[in-house]
């Protein structure tokens, strides 16, 4: 296999150093720009590798928010907890799993770096997302950075020419399928473009509720959201989309979760012993409406099952079998186009289990939040169900898509958002120990001023 080598262009150059001197030097209240600039904004194309090590923006990046967190002691300020530990714990198990499949030193290195990524990313976004009013920077930011590129993305749409084709990782020429431009920005993948968009639409009407100063701004990056799903003329992000804000909807009954939970399970069940194939060939049914490939997702979680004994323990090299076709990069492998079975294609099923867990944990995190009605105002209850809402749109989409590149930036920014959340559950239960002469003592405590 032929080495590659370093192409950070000169522009590319000017562009991390930049972003790496504001992210050592900014206050902590502005320090995600660097990081969420750069994932809107730059391709994995611009790359410095270092013998078999690769070093993308976004990695070099990591490494000076790290030197950042260390020096001004905010690292310090992380007390971990449940969700923390859980994601270390995924970390090593997923590496050792990994590595105990492949047997090989390329193998070694490939998962460091993947997992470089994952606790470089998110214990630098714990360490600079403390509270409510950092959650609510970060996702004003998002929107901030929303709107420039839904004008880029939308010229793509019209031109068919990818503006940041000039950074190299994504193709010149926008790609065409049933006759519809399927526009990718920065991202390497249309698809995952979209799903940024999606998930981040329930956050922007968190914040255009929460704070009034900021309405113009959500509605600009709700429309802004609405082009990047739109152009991207993906089935699974609009189906994200539309998932979101059926989860808004749910705020209404907020108090009756458990039940719309068991409603949920009781009518899949039910249509699994209905329906003559299985009930995830429900996917294919909607890709019928929405268009893109989704009997191929249906038909990949049946593959897995069917295949369960060839990766439960610690994944598998080969899935070629699974479908009808195989990758055309790597013969050996299907297209998993779903993070549940990369997980576990990846790890085994303790891996996928894990993953899983972080998931089931963040949204305990999040239901604690909410029940806590006499401490926290109606509206930041809200924005705080748009975390959920947001993850519940990851969850949806993957079904759909296993993450890469830039992705994984809003995914483990929205993790750590969800679990800044913890220490202000504590900070709300710890006075009534101490038992304050009042309940507005009590919110002064619990809730940082907007």
């Amino acid at each position: 296999m032929e080495e590659q080598a370093s192409n950070l262009n000169f522009l590319g150059l000017i562009f991390t150093v930049g972003m790496g001197f504001l992210l050592l030097f900014l206050p902590r209240k502005y320090a995600m720009i660097p990081i969420l600039m750069s994932a809107c904004y730059m391709t994995m194309g611009q790359m410095v590798v270092v013998g078999s090590l690769h070093f993308s923006v976004i990695r070099i990046l990591i490494l000076f928010g790290w030197i950042r967190i260390i020096g001004k002691k905010e690292l310090l300020t992380v007390k971990l907890n449940t969700i923390d530990k859980m994601l270390i714990l995924y970390v090593i198990v997923s590496f050792l799993t990994y590595v105990i499949l492949w047997k090989t030193p390329e193998a070694v290195m490939y998962r460091l770096g993947a997992k470089y990524n994952t606790i470089g990313l998110y214990f630098l976004f714990r360490s600079l997302i403390r509270d409510l009013n950092d959650i609510t920077m970060t996702i004003k930011l998002i929107g901030i950075f929303m709107i420039p590129l839904a004008f880029l993305m939308a010229a793509e749409k019209l031109t068919g020419h990818n503006v940041f084709s000039g950074f190299g990782g994504v193709p010149e020429m926008t790609v065409i399928r049933d006759g519809h431009l399927r526009c990718q920005g920065p991202f390497r993948h249309p698809i995952l473009a979209g799903t940024f968009a999606a998930t981040s639409t329930p956050l922007l009407i968190g914040l255009w509720i929460r704070n009034s100063r900021y309405r113009s701004l959500a509605v600009l990056g709700l429309i802004s959201a609405s082009v990047i799903t739109i152009v991207t003329a993906s089935g699974g992000p609009i189906i994200t989309y539309l998932s979101v804000l059926v989860a808004l909807t749910m705020w209404f009954f907020r108090y009756n979760m458990r039940t719309v939970r068991w409603l949920i399970i009781f009518a899949l069940v039910s249509l699994h012993l209905i329906m003559k194939a299985p009930v995830w060939f429900l996917i294919a049914r909607v890709g019928e409406i929405t268009g893109g490939t989704a009997w191929h997702r249906a038909a990949l979680i049946d593959a897995a099952i069917s295949h369960i004994s060839e990766w439960w323990f610690v994944g598998t090299s080969y899935t070629a079998h699974w479908m009808p076709y195989a990758l055309a990069i790597d013969p050996t492998m299907a297209d998993i186009t779903n993070q549940y079975i990369a997980e576990g294609v990846n790890g085994g099923v303790v891996t996928m289990l894990i993953f899983i867990f972080i998931i089931v944990q963040s949204y305990k995190t999040i239901g604690k939040t909410i029940r806590l009605s006499n401490e926290i105002s109606k509206k930041d209850r809200i924005i705080i169900w748009s975390l959920g809402c947001a993850l519940f749109g990851h969850v949806v989409s993957f079904f759909s898509v296993s993450y890469f590149d830039q992705m994984v930036v809003f995914w483990y920014v929205l993790l750590a958002m969800i679990a800044a959340l913890v220490p202000f559950i504590r900070r709300v239960r710890e006075p009534a120990i101490t038992c304050p002469s009042t309940m507005s003592d009590v919110t002064q405590i619990a809730l940082p001023t907007a």
